[in-house]
């Protein structure tokens, strides 16, 4: 049990910290600010729903991808966590170059719709989430530790559609400086995160 809730931990945060919602928030109002209150719900509700089937549908096919390519397990978690440590270093600077680029964000304010891009992708279910995802669902073992990742990404993208509903109220609250350290705090984390995936790859290929 033990085990598993080690596994629960260290899941839910892995997925929570590379979506990152508090740090979405401020570009998704900007985005969005030729909507009104209900279209920005709308906005936030179909883009959570999208990163939500993007991220449990790499989850499901990461092994099935992995053997298509030949790709082993610990290879891909080493590069699974050298794409997070690339992203928790651009947490720390406060930024999310890896995550949205400028030409994105120029071209989505000028868009009908932002819900499916930039929003759901790359904004929530980016490249680290889309990876992590399949790192954690390739090193599950049973189906306990296979419904606690599923269960993950639901409760990570709930969170982030929370949050981005009460998107303005948190900028009033915390400010963009409040946001920034959030966003740092959860950096360092995630960088944390990120160099175990890699010692755990090095060891079991090592052990292969």
């Amino acid at each position: 049990m033990d085990g598993l809730l080690q596994f629960a931990l260290v899941t839910f945060t892995s997925v929570l910290f590379i979506v990152d919602p508090i740090a979405v928030v401020p570009t998704y109002l900007v985005i969005t600010q030729g909507q009104t209150q209900v279209q920005r719900r709308g906005t936030a509700r179909r883009a959570c729903i999208a990163a939500t089937i993007l991220l449990v549908t790499f989850a499901a096919a990461g092994r099935g991808i992995f053997g298509l390519f030949g790709i082993t397990m610990p290879a891909f978690r080493i590069a699974g966590g050298l794409i997070l440590w690339l992203v928790a270093m651009d947490m720390l600077h406060g930024t999310r170059s890896t995550q949205e680029g400028t030409a994105e964000i120029s071209e989505a304010t000028i868009k009908e719709d932002v819900a499916i891009t930039p929003l759901a992708m790359p904004m929530l279910a980016g490249p680290g989430a889309i990876s992590t995802v399949m790192v954690l669902s390739g090193q599950a073992r049973t189906t306990s530790q296979t419904i606690v990742v599923y269960g993950s990404i639901l409760l990570a993208l709930v969170i982030a559609w929370a949050t981005l509903r009460a998107a303005e109220r948190l900028v009033l609250r915390m400010g963009q400086t409040g946001i920034r350290v959030m966003t740092r705090l959860m950096g360092l984390l995630l960088a944390a995160i990120a160099v175990q995936f890699v010692i755990t790859g090095v060891r079991e290929a090592l052990a292969m």
